[in-house]
């Protein structure tokens, strides 16, 4: 046990053992108190406790719950082990005292089962630690006596002292007595207000918390001290449910298997005809339906139920697909005016002519023949529909959303922190991990061994070393199977190509790249959501190796390896079609080979931008649609289907007791535990980088992004308030690294943008013949001018078509895409200068637009205040509120000090008023006037 320095000092009954870390189970050693095992006698338990929620008694609320196995084991067993264990005979009696509630006891006439030690190792522990939570003020039941055959439970309950006691070392703000109003707007801010909030009011939820608050309570930092001015008029809901789970936390004791789970309850059911009114029924009505998907989340009562954590998720969740919605509006004007523009476009107009005859190069070796620019028509309309000009528009304004995104949520935060209480929360020094502590332990024993000091033992670089060598790695191969299993696909792709261009009709053989490219992207999909869940796997392993000092810094190490692992694995097949798909292919005659067999594919002669549209739309609408939202529902219900089987067949085969009602920790224990939010982070954090670092390609990304989200809410909701236990409350005053990782990414979209739009699609090619080549100030012979002209004579042998005949005509010039020289120039096929002056083009661009949009997101953010100006009036407020009453009690204080002393004068004046004989007649009544303000 871990004894709270604070309170080291005090009695043993009021010592402070910091329950939300109690750690380690080795060293426990307190007796019960006995006046805490109390027997709970009642006519009908189960109504009286409301079904698990309350003790037996029915008046000391469940605030935790602690699962645990068991089995029968010999009574002459345990009892010798806690001889063993203790030399005490007082301490033995103590021991042998049973927690009250409901326990399996054996019967005289029932034979001793098979002794095992193990079994009796766990339940000596869990007696010895049990009593050492009752050393620290809590109050516990047990109950074995349930519907789950081999499972037992230990209810704690947290008494006011203790609550008061953890509260104040937690420095947990709760409402005072003092009222104050909240600023409100006036004149035309006021008018405009009220018609937003009547606008509105249809997607408000229907609670309480949700209602604009008009006056506010001040709260403190919470005091045993200062209870008076607190307002205490109901101890009962004074904490809640949600801050008594945080008080009465228990994290480490599932590490070695003496408890299976713990747990804090829910309030309730959720659905039923006789279910009582509860803040979970509430939540289940107003926010984890689909029904009310159009309306605002009561984000303060999911602060109230699940905590601050859990409530800044889903009030970021919400911040971001709201803001989705204007880019989704601007995303589908970009995406209509090229579908209005389609038939205006003339690079795609000359490419679909027939009239101008122009011949292409094969696309592979021998089997591929020659073909008619014409017959990618298709492609090339498709181009333009995400390939034009208002797509440069779009990347800088999705640039400067992101930034403005960003601002929007910080300011969200800072109201969410005020009406919280949480301005001025300080997260308090996280105590080391179990883990830590037993590799400190074990290195201690090492330089004990070797009769070295053991002072202040830590683990250094130098101990972690082998961990991080591991690490690095294990990353760097896992990095590099990413890019193994990409570079299959390709070689899938061009071989598919290539047998598809043999075996295809004429007819079949312009849907050979579509098809291609939709099977390779849709194979990568697969690798991708399998990856995925394998690469959390290792990301875990690898941090737990490591070894990290406390519970925050090995959150924030596997969130980086995650993040790392999962962004590698999602955007790889992205960031080869974009940037180096077509880029090594060569020329004809001279081409490059992988193996020496197969050549590398190239793009279309609309560009690779359709392409890039095509992997990206699927790789997103894929991910969203298996592994967000069928994998959240169909593995939980899937979990829970097997869960349930298993006890069912446990359950015993009295009819009696398979219709009995069943206890709330029975009901919670059958639900899917809380696994933390990182999964939930994780899908959004990559969703957001589809939405912004590829958006030049695919427009229509915010779109799909707000439809998945609307979906993802109520998903996330309902998977919250039905599937899974209640977690323990957390308090957060932010989203903690996930912020930084959301702020890089909208750094490195202005970045990747600016190349799509450069390299990836025709933009800037377009510009350069517009303004350097066109004869007439039109895009009429664009066409012509990225094409280069090669001679079938020039062919390398073996490499020629085997039908040359197959238009019906005598290929003499084929034409490809590339800025070369003619072949009958005197540097035949060298790069041209046409190619150059793009090129710079394309580098100024990059250059010029990265730039210019930094600073429009840096002059964003600078413009925009991190703290709301209402806020922070309300801030300054509630401290000079809170000074007053600090010095009104203070002059109170010193009010009733003169006033005694004033008594006291006139008491003393009026006994030396009296005469001699008076004064020793009453000696008595003079030494109590004395005597007064002692007794005061």
């Amino acid at each position: 046990m871990r004894v709270n320095k604070k309170y080291s000092c005090l009695p043993a009954e009021e010592k402070g053992i910091h329950i939300i870390n109690i750690r380690a189970i080795e060293d426990i050693g307190y007796d019960q108190h006995e006046s805490t095992l109390l027997n709970s006698l009642s006519k009908n338990p189960d109504a009286d406790c409301k079904y698990g929620l309350y003790f037996r008694d029915g008046k000391r609320k469940v605030d935790y719950i602690l699962v645990y196995h068991y089995k029968k084991s010999s009574a002459g067993r345990t009892l010798t082990r806690r001889v063993h264990h203790n030399d005490s005979s007082a301490r033995s009696t103590k021991q042998d005292q049973p927690l009250p509630g409901k326990g399996v006891q054996l019967e005289m006439g029932e034979s001793e089962p098979h002794v095992d030690y193990h079994e009796d190792d766990k339940r000596f522990r869990r007696e010895e630690y049990e009593g050492n939570l009752v050393e620290a003020g809590l109050e516990l039941e047990r109950d074995e006596d349930t519907k789950i055959h081999g499972i037992g439970f230990v209810k704690i309950h947290a008494p006011w002292n203790v609550l008061c006691r953890e509260a104040e070392f937690l420095k947990l703000k709760m409402p005072t007595k003092k009222m104050y109003q909240i600023n409100q707007t006036h004149g035309l801010l006021k008018k405009i207000n009220s018609v937003i909030q009547k606008i509105t009011e249809p997607i408000q939820p229907k609670v309480a918390e949700h209602k604009p608050q008009t006056v506010k309570r001040l709260s403190y930092p919470f005091s045993r001290e200062k209870q008076h001015l607190f307002d205490l008029s109901d101890r009962d809901s004074f904490f809640d449910s949600k801050t008594r789970s945080t008080i009465v936390s228990i994290t480490s004791l599932l590490a070695n298997g003496v408890y299976s789970a713990a747990y804090p309850l829910h309030d309730g059911d959720y659905e039923g005809e006789n279910v009582e009114p509860n803040d979970r029924k509430l939540l289940c009505e107003e926010w984890a339906s689909y029904g009310v998907f159009y309306k605002y989340q009561p984000i303060d009562l999911v602060r109230k139920y699940f905590g601050e954590k859990i409530g800044l998720y889903f009030a970021w969740l919400g911040v971001y697909t709201q803001m989705l919605i204007p880019a989704s509006i601007v995303g589908i004007i970009v995406f209509l005016y090229g579908c209005a523009t389609v038939d205006e476009n003339i690079p795609s107009m000359e490419m679909c002519d027939q009239r101008n005859n122009i011949t292409m190069c094969p696309l592979c070796d021998r089997t591929c023949s020659y073909w008619k620019m014409s017959s990618a028509c298709a492609t090339a309309r498709a181009s333009h529909l995400f390939d034009n000009p208002a797509t440069v528009f779009f990347s800088v304004f999705m640039a400067l959303w992101a930034a403005t995104f960003m601002e929007h949520w910080k300011r969200k935060q800072m109201r969410l922190n005020y009406r919280w209480d949480l301005t001025g929360f300080e997260e308090e020094e996280d105590h080391p991990r179990a883990e830590y502590e037993a590799k400190v332990l074990e290195k201690s024993l090492r330089k004990e061994h070797k009769h070295k000091e053991t002072d202040k033992e830590k683990l250094t670089w130098k101990d972690r070393f082998p961990a991080y060598l591991t690490n690095f790695v294990g990353i760097i191969f896992m990095v590099g199977l990413t890019f193994a299993i990409v570079f299959g696909v390709i070689i899938y792709r061009i071989s598919t190509a290539a047998a598809l261009a043999i075996s295809s009709t004429p007819s079949g053989r312009s849907s050979v790249r579509v098809t291609v490219t939709a099977t390779a992207v849709i194979i990568n999909l697969v690798v991708i959501i399998i990856l995925d869940e394998v690469y959390g796997c290792i990301a875990r392993w690898l941090t737990q190796i490591e070894v990290p000092k406390t519970d925050k810094n090995f959150e924030e190490r596997l969130i980086f390896k995650a993040f790392l692992l999962k962004f590698v694995n999602a955007y790889t097949p992205i960031f080869y079609v974009a940037f180096f798909k077509g880029r090594f292919v060569g020329r004809p005659g001279d081409y490059v080979y992988i193996f020496h067999s197969f050549r590398m594919e190239e793009c279309a002669p609309g560009g690779c931008l359709m392409e890039l549209c095509i992997q990206l739309s699927i790789i997103m609408l894929g991910k969203q649609l298996i592994q967000n939202n069928l994998f959240e529902i169909g593995i939980p219900k899937m979990k829970k289907f097997i869960r349930y089987m298993k006890l069912k067949r446990r359950r015993s085969l009295d009819h009696e007791e398979h219709m009995k009602k069943k206890q709330r920790y029975e009901v919670d224990y059958n639900l899917e535990p809380f696994a933390g939010l990182t999964p939930e982070y994780m899908e959004m954090i990559i969703q957001f980088g589809f939405v912004t670092l590829f958006v030049a390609s695919f427009p229509l990304a915010p779109l799909f992004a707000l439809l998945n989200n609307i979906i993802e809410i109520r998903l996330d909701a309902k998977k919250f308030v039905t599937e899974l236990r209640r977690p323990v409350a957390v308090r957060a005053k932010d989203i903690g690294i996930w912020y930084n990782i959301l702020r890089g990414i909208g750094k490195l979209a202005v970045i990747i943008n600016a190349f799509v739009i450069s390299f990836t699609s025709d933009f800037i090619p377009r510009l350069v013949y517009l303004y350097m080549y066109s004869e007439n100030g039109t895009m009429h012979g664009f066409v012509n001018h990225t094409l280069s002209s090669f001679n079938v004579s020039d062919f390398q042998a073996g490499t020629a078509p085997n039908d040359p005949m197959d238009l019906g005509y005598e290929v003499q010039i084929c034409r490809y895409k590339d800025y070369r020289e003619p072949p009958w120039s005197e540097n035949k096929y060298d790069i041209s200068k046409d190619f150059w002056a793009v090129l710079a083009a394309r580098l100024a661009f990059v250059i010029v637009f990265q730039n210019l949009v930094m600073f429009m997101s840096d002059f964003v953010d600078w413009i925009i205040p991190d703290i709301p100006k209402d806020i922070s009036q309300q801030i300054h407020k509630e401290k000079v509120l809170m000074v007053e009453v600090f010095m009104r009690e203070e002059q109170g204080k010193l009010q009733m000090l003169e006033t005694w002393k004033d008594k006291d004068k006139k008491k003393g004046e009026n006994c030396n008023n009296h005469s001699p004989r008076l004064s020793r007649s009453h000696s008595g009544s003079l030494s109590s006037c004395h005597s007064y303000p002692l007794d005061v």
